[in-house]
Formats: structure tokens, C-alpha cells, sequence
């Protein structure tokens, strides 16, 4: 990690540490299905993607004009979604009457240009929010399958040249059914404040909330190897000896920027791979949604 990195994470650490999530207003919550198996983390071409874990697997399917939904941006827009829905109840979402205002509460500083944060983030709704997913689960004896395409529709009214501007009408979001039950049946608590310390890197986003989740159930010391944690969060990774030593220095270089948000998370590295032994929650108060 770079120096300014590291000092600007273990100074947001330390500033997380003094306040508890939902005292200081940022608990958020991340939906289970988006967390067992994740995004892309960077374009790729065609438009199928998927990840499995264990007997789970996550697929995405998108039109080949649009293009899948991939980088730090989708997750945090799910972070968001996701809290809101269990924050009001409701499938129908109000973005707001400015752009800012709404990237503001995503962490984002609105920037114009080609390569700017706003263009990126209208292409990365755009994809996200024409994506279908679905989850299926195999086992041998029994597949069952689950499709939990996010979004059932969306009015978008901003202007993305005027970012400060007031529509008339607000932008809004309605969810389907299948994925507002997802989230708000089975939502994962999770510290929105770590989510934009760490939203510079896709795959630590992905290790925060797998370990917040993970760590919340886990009762006895599991060892996962390095083959399956790649199947999960390896995107983009060869699936050769030379793919998995990559894939693992990738993944430990991003897991030492989660420890330092989650102190509390007992895991060690062995030869083959990933040792986890039972943890305090990072969400203390997990099992009492």
C-alpha cells in the first residue's frame, strides 16, 4: 500500500473506532446474495459473468449494448439501495431532486468529462440497473434456482451537465420484488463509513462484507483454500499455479486494509489457504435486526 493510503485508512480507523456504527449514523446493509459471490471488478467483455461459492453461484447477464455492471461504483450504489430498503421498508426509492445531493450520499464529488464521476456513474446505473441476476444452488441431489433482477424500473430526471439544478420531479428507484425481499429478509449489516475509507478498491469492499457476514455464523475454525476464495472474489485471474499466487497477493494486500477497520476478525494464513476462527461481528448488534 501506498503511504498516504495507509494513513488515510488507519485515520479513518481510528475515527470509526471512536463511534459505533449505528451511534454515528452509518449503519448500512449489504444484500446476502451480493456478498456470497460479487461484481466484476473491472470491464470485461461479453456480457455473462459469474462466481460461485461452495455450492452457490451468481451469474449476471446484461444486453451486449449496455455492458456489465463492474467496479466500486455499483457496490456502493448496492450498499446504498440496500440500506435504504431496510431503512423504509419500501420497494420505491427517492434518489432526490439533485445529482449532487445523491452522490454526496454515496461519497462521490461530482466531476465533469469524459473520465469523470459523473459519467462514470450514469454508465455504471445503467448497467446495474438493466442487469439480471441469478442465484442458483447445486448440490448433487438438489438445484434450485432464484433470479433477483435488482431493479423493476427507474425514473432518472437529472441533468448530468447541471449537477446542482433541482428537477421538478424526483429520481426514483422501484425495486422488484424478488430483490427487495432478498435484501430485506436477509439484509447484512454493514459500516458504510469502512465501504467509501475502502471504496478505492473493489476487492476490499468484496473481503469487508464476506468477512462481516462470514464471521457472523462462523462456530468452528474453517479453512478455505486459496482455489475457492479465487472462484469467489478472482475475477480476472488465471486459473493456473501462476493465477492463484497472483490472485492470493492481490487478496492479502487488500485484506491487510480490512483488518485495520476489523480488529476483531481472527484469521490467519496457512499453506493452502485461508484460515477463519469464530469472531466478534464487526456489526455487534448482527443478530438483532
Amino acid at each position: 500500500m501506498e503511504l498516504k493510503s495507509v494513513e488515510k485508512i488507519v485515520s479513518d480507523a481510528l475515527a470509526i473506532e471512536a463511534m459505533e456504527a449505528k451511534k454515528a449514523g452509518a449503519l448500512g446493509y449489504m444484500a446476502r446474495a451480493m456478498v456470497q459471490a460479487t461484481m466484476p471488478h473491472s470491464k470485461v467483455n461479453g456480457n455473462e459473468f459469474s462466481r460461485t461459492n461452495g455450492l452457490f453461484t451468481l451469474t449476471i447477464l446484461s444486453s451486449s449494448k449496455v455492458g456489465l455492471p463492474y467496479g466500486t461504483i455499483p457496490r456502493l450504489l448496492l450498499a446504498w439501495i440496500s440500506t435504504e430498503a431496510v431503512r423504509t421498508k419500501d420497494r420505491n426509492l427517492v434518489l432526490g431532486r439533485t445529482l449532487s445531493s445523491f452522490m454526496t450520499a454515496l461519497d462521490l464529488i461530482p466531476t465533469g468529462g469524459r473520465w469523470g464521476s459523473i459519467t462514470r456513474l450514469k454508465d455504471q446505473m445503467t448497467r446495474l440497473f438493466s442487469a439480471s441476476i441469478s442465484c442458483t444452488y447445486d448440490d448433487g441431489n438438489h438445484w434450485a434456482i432464484q433470479n433477483i433482477n435488482p431493479i423493476s424500473k427507474a425514473d432518472l430526471w437529472w441533468n448530468p451537465k447541471q449537477p446542482n439544478q433541482a428537477t421538478i420531479f424526483d429520481s426514483t428507484l422501484t425495486l422488484s420484488e424478488e430483490f427487495f425481499k432478498e435484501i430485506t429478509n436477509n439484509p447484512i449489516p454493514i459500516d458504510i463509513r469502512v465501504l467509501q475509507s475502502l471504496k478505492r478498491s473493489p476487492l476490499a469492499l468484496d473481503i469487508y462484507c464476506w468477512l462481516t457476514y462470514r464471521l457472523s455464523y462462523l462456530r468452528q475454525t474453517t479453512i478455505i483454500p486459496w482455489e475457492v476464495l479465487q472462484l469467489q472474489f478472482g475475477a480476472g485471474y488465471a486459473t493456473d499455479l501462476q493465477g492463484v499466487r497472483n490472485f492470493k497477493r492481490a487478496f492479502l494486500r487488500e485484506l491487510k486494509k480490512v483488518n485495520i477497520f476489523y480488529k476483531e476478525a481472527k484469521l490467519e494464513v496457512v499453506g493452502g489457504g485461508l484460515n477463519l476462527k469464530p469472531s466478534i461481528p464487526h456489526i455487534k448488534k448482527f443478530i438483532l435486526l
